[in-house]
């Protein structure tokens, strides 16, 4: 189990995964406008996990079969989450509906670490309701509507929930390069066999897509999930999704930056309350570092 003496560092790898997953919904939105999404999710994550396996050869030559059986396990969940939110993306009627509805995964994973062995304290039952109502008024400007996209977004909420708890779980034992490695191939092999079944493949996009293509592998997959998992296998699973629950602050932010969209007063306030809640989370780290 992680010890209190990494946490401010776990808090420094999640603050940069929230950063690197932000920019990943502005690549992304750019890509999917030209390429099927799950041609795109597939290429993604395959190359972003091929892009780390040289580095994490050496310790996947120690692995036991026990241990790669564990690693794949934890792939093949986070895959099933990562197909049902691309579903969900295509599917929903609002978008701000459904990203709401799949961040019912931070109320859910300090319930299902409780499963593994961990104890939120406090600090974090407070902080959870209050970042869920900062969610709702970042998100839910919409007209709510409960339709496939939507149900496909709940669905994935439970699935991420569990598979961001395992990941935790493997994290703390397991070879991080390794484990981040076959969990972005496995990401990437079962969308692709999806994609080639559902899809109509383009290989002639505009140059453009490259480019875009190109970070969201880099930044936004293999650094995202690396940075990700380093910092939850130094953390509990209950500290770490609070931390990045940040993700769509990020993402409303940069998206006010880069297409131009504004934000409402009552977007800005949920902005807000959910900073409040994660520094509400973390008070008693915040705390020892001010004191040195």
């Amino acid at each position: 189990m992680p010890t209190h003496a990494y946490t401010w560092r776990a808090d420094l790898y999640l603050l940069m995964a929230t950063g690197l997953a932000g920019l990943g919904w502005i690549f992304s939105k750019e890509v999917v406008s030209i390429w099927p999404p799950l041609l795109f999710l597939g290429v993604r994550f395959l190359l972003g996990g091929a892009l780390l396996l040289p580095f994490a050869c050496p310790a996947l030559k120690q692995l036991k079969l026990l241990e790669f059986k564990i690693m794949l396990r934890v792939g093949c969940i986070f895959s099933l989450g990562m197909v049902l939110w691309m579903w969900g993306l295509t599917h929903a009627q609002h978008l701000g509906v459904g990203a709401f509805l799949n961040t019912l995964a931070i109320v859910l994973v300090p319930v299902i670490a409780m499963a593994y062995g961990e104890r939120p304290n406090m600090l974090v039952w407070l902080a959870l309701p209050l970042s869920m109502v900062g969610m709702a008024c970042l998100f839910l400007e919409s007209h709510f509507a409960l339709g496939m996209g939507e149900l496909a977004f709940i669905a994935a909420a439970i699935v991420f929930a569990l598979s961001f708890t395992l990941t935790s779980q493997a994290a703390y034992r397991l070879p991080v390069l390794a484990l981040t490695a076959i969990q972005l191939m496995t990401v990437g092999v079962v969308s692709l066999g999806l994609s080639a079944g559902l899809e109509t493949w383009n290989f002639q996009p505009p140059p453009s897509l490259w480019l875009w293509l190109v970070l969201s592998i880099v930044l936004s997959t293999s650094g995202r999930f690396l940075m990700q998992i380093k910092g939850q296998g130094l953390a509990p699973a209950s500290h770490a999704i609070l931390i990045l629950s940040l993700e769509p602050v990020w993402v409303a932010l940069m998206a006010a930056l880069w297409f131009g969209e504004s934000m409402s007063a009552l977007q800005l306030m949920g902005c807000a309350l959910i900073f409040a809640a994660v520094l509400m989370s973390r008070w008693k780290v915040i705390w020892q570092l001010l004191k040195g």
